[in-house]
């Protein structure tokens, strides 16, 4: 009896394999893709891998005379036959066909969520032909968990979790290409061509966006002030604002000034008071990418996979969790005792082990998965990956240790019975900062030593002028954290779908900002189909497919009211397709434009230079061609975008330059930058000495040919004198 095990990657299947064999296992091939044969307590076992998901869904008949929409006849069909960009996958979708005949029993060991389920359940239905399988349930690759999972599997798959799953691809499917469609023909309708995309969650996060871009430009500044007491007490500095604060009456602003000139001032009152800060709870998802993103500007999309990373090198539990939780289940003292052995831990764990283990918990759970915690598993990793296991090891220690207590002393100073308040706080028992370590983010603010009755030497008032400021912009985490609170997207989803909105061009900048199409999509819309961006139809979703998760809902049922709803939003939309093309190639255009365009043309006085697409990739050049053929070249294989920054060591025009797997730099387009002469007669040294390298080499070879021939011609000769 031989058993195979499907796993999601092919990291995944050498853990498993390693952590289930008796012995050391066989790694072997099929093409290119590999497999683990390997024994466990004796009995047979195989571990196959996926690379994520081998099957997808696709639109079976598509009409002749080109797009309609809505779209619902769509199939599960080999990922590779989709599209290119999979065609990787059929290697190993042709090994595991291969390795289910050697096979008698399966068992999935998938991630356990919706995604992972899916794909262990397309393997057991389409690739072994089987309607059901065993299936393991962890949240971390470690050996002990690994072998408790397997030995512990399930007789059956989690089919509420698998329903779920598919629902939502359906879902996405039929919304995603029926509204990309709607929105691309929409434009063609105008006489114009342009690919836009929609989503059933893109449209409703964009207007999220463009909602608060509103907000911010109906905003109008009020102007406010604020009184300040500056002085000193023994030579040392004291600093106080007067206890209302803002203050929008300028009569009352000039009354107070008037009533303190000239008067003294001194101190009527000192007061203490102790705040207790709890330990921070558990990382979830969404809390990791927030924290990574305020610590580190790590945007939530990199924090996902660099988290994803170390979940498969062991080193983390699952991190697509919604859990806040810690359950005494994980055997929180031997974690803590493993993540101890690690020099850099090893003082804290040993201060937490002396008392009893109680984690400061949130209120979210995730019934798949905990929190996120450290596994004590440790090895070599990235700078990137060092930062985020150290943030996320000390975020799981602090929610243990003790509250911090805060000190703020406030000094009440009177003068001619107007009341200032100087305030300082500071940390008096640290408690769970000493773990949270550096990334605690507090401020010390120390008074100087004041006492009732002290007096302020040369006090001065005066008063500053100051404007109310405009709500801020979503950054990318506190958007994915308004997308939770709205119940839109899923905890795995939200950072690819703000990752599009960039993508399509809908939004720009670090501080989320709508551009004109953005801005224009999401006007047209409400105006004549406003249920796209509608979010309470999304979440009414997300809240369905919860109840599918729970087998109290099926998935045929949802898919049905899903299609009534998309068909009564199609034909609303039809309706007023060219109303819409119209507004979104104009504002397209305009922002295209905008996104492209770099700075002045700095050789004619007409054009401005601009990043454009050619036949070998992009380049910037004058849009005043074939007039002004001014030009400069673009780093290639890289995502090139627009800054409004000169370059440091010539003055120059600058972009972006981003490439997969590496971080953005700033690249300078002259090419008489200073950097790059000297990176061009570094490259031409190099090349000068290997071409006389190549010489000498040549001339080397070519001696000792000639030697060797000569050698040979005089040992012939000495042969024939011989003979003769």
């Amino acid at each position: 009896m031989v058993e195979l095990i499907f796993t999601e990657k092919p990291a995944q299947a050498e853990k498993i394999a390693f952590a289930l064999g008796d012995n050391v296992p066989v790694k072997k091939t099929l093409g290119k893709a590999p497999y683990y044969e390997l024994q466990h307590n004796g009995k047979d076992i195989i571990v196959g891998c996926a690379v994520g998901h081998l099957y997808g869904l696709k639109e079976l008949k598509k009409k002749k005379k080109g797009w309609t929409y809505p779209v619902f006849d769509v199939d599960w069909i080999e990922g590779h036959s989709i599209r290119k960009s999979q065609a990787f996958s059929k290697v190993y979708l042709d090994a595991l066909k291969k390795l289910v005949k050697k096979a008698d029993s399966f068992v999935v060991a998938c991630d356990f969520d919706t995604e992972g389920s899916v794909i262990g359940f397309n393997c057991v239905r389409f690739i072994a032909k089987k309607k059901d399988a065993k299936r393991m349930k962890f949240s971390t690759l470690t050996k002990d968990e690994l072998v408790e999972s397997y030995e512990n599997a399930s007789g059956h798959l989690d089919f509420g979790v698998v329903e779920a799953g598919l629902t939502r691809h359906f879902l996405d499917y039929f919304w995603g290409i029926s509204l990309s469609r709607a929105l691309t023909l929409a434009i063609k309708a105008t006489g114009s061509f342009k690919l836009m995309t929609a989503g059933r969650v893109q449209g409703p996060a964009l207007k999220v966006v463009v909602e608060k871009e509103k907000e911010i430009s109906k905003f109008k500044p009020d102007p406010y002030w604020e009184i300040m007491l500056d002085g000193s007490v023994n030579e040392e500095p004291v600093v106080a604002r007067h206890k209302e604060g803002r203050i929008f009456d300028k009569k009352r602003v000039d009354a107070i000034l008037k009533t303190t000139k000239n008067k003294p001032a001194s101190i009527i009152a000192m007061k203490e008071r102790e705040v207790k800060k709890a330990p921070p709870n558990p990382f979830n998802l969404t809390g990791l990418q927030t924290e990574a993103y305020s610590l580190f500007g790590m945007n939530p999309k990199d924090t996902l996979s660099v988290a994803q990373d170390l979940y498969t090198a062991g080193y983390i539990s699952y991190p697509r969790t919604s859990s806040q939780k810690l359950p005494a289940s994980l055997g929180l003292k031997k974690l803590i005792t493993k993540i101890g052995k690690q020099a850099a831990y090893a003082d804290l764990c040993e201060q937490l082990l002396a008392k009893p283990l109680q984690p400061n918990e949130g209120k979210k759970s995730d019934s798949a998965h905990p929190s996120i915690f450290a596994t004590g598993e440790v090895g070599k990793m990235t700078d990137r990956q060092a930062k985020m296991y150290d943030l996320i090891v000390r975020r799981f220690l602090a929610t243990f240790a003790d509250d911090a207590i805060r000190k703020t002393v406030t000094a009440e100073i009177g003068v001619n019975k107007e009341l200032f308040l100087a305030k300082g706080t500071t940390t008096k028992t640290p408690g769970w900062h000493v773990f949270y370590g550096p990334h605690v983010r507090l401020k010390e603010e120390v008074l100087p030593p004041l006492k009732e009755g002290d007096t302020l030497d040369k006090p001065k008032i005066t008063k500053e002028d100051k404007e109310t400021t405009p709500p801020k912009r979503y950054s990318q985490a506190s958007l994915i954290k308004e997308m939770e609170n709205l119940g839109i997207g899923t905890k795995a989803t939200r950072a690819a779908i703000i990752d599009s909105l960039y993508q399509r061009n809908y939004v720009v900048e670090n501080s989320v900002t709508a551009t004109k199409l953005g801005m224009e999509t999401v006007r047209s819309l409400e105006k004549y189909c406003p249920e796209i961006l509608d979010t309470k139809l999304t979440h009414h979703f997300e809240e369905e497919m919860e109840q599918i998760m729970e087998q109290k809902k099926n998935r045929e049922d949802v898919l049905e009211e899903a299609k009534v709803a998309l068909t009564k939003i199609s034909d609303h939309f039809r309706k007023h397709e060219k109303d819409i093309g119209e507004v979104l190639i104009k504002a397209s255009r305009e922002t295209e434009y905008e996104i492209n365009t770099l700075a002045d043309c700095p050789k004619c006085e007409k054009g401005v230079i601009q990043i454009r697409m050619g036949r070998f990739g992009k380049f910037v050049a004058c849009n005043q061609y074939p007039d002004c053929k001014t030009t400069f070249s673009l780093p290639s294989m890289a995502l090139i975008k627009k800054q409004d920054a000169l370059c440091k060591d010539c003055g120059f025009h600058t972009v972006l330059a981003i490439r997969a797997g590496k971080r953005p730099f700033t690249y300078c387009l002259s090419k008489e930058c200073p950097p790059k002469v000297a990176w061009r007669k570094e490259q031409e040294a190099k090349k000068a000495a290997r071409e006389l390298t190549k010489k000498t080499t040549k001339k080397k070879v070519r001696k000792k040919a000639t030697k060797k021939a000569s050698k040979k011609t005089t040992k012939k000769a000495t042969k024939k004198t011989t003979k003769k």
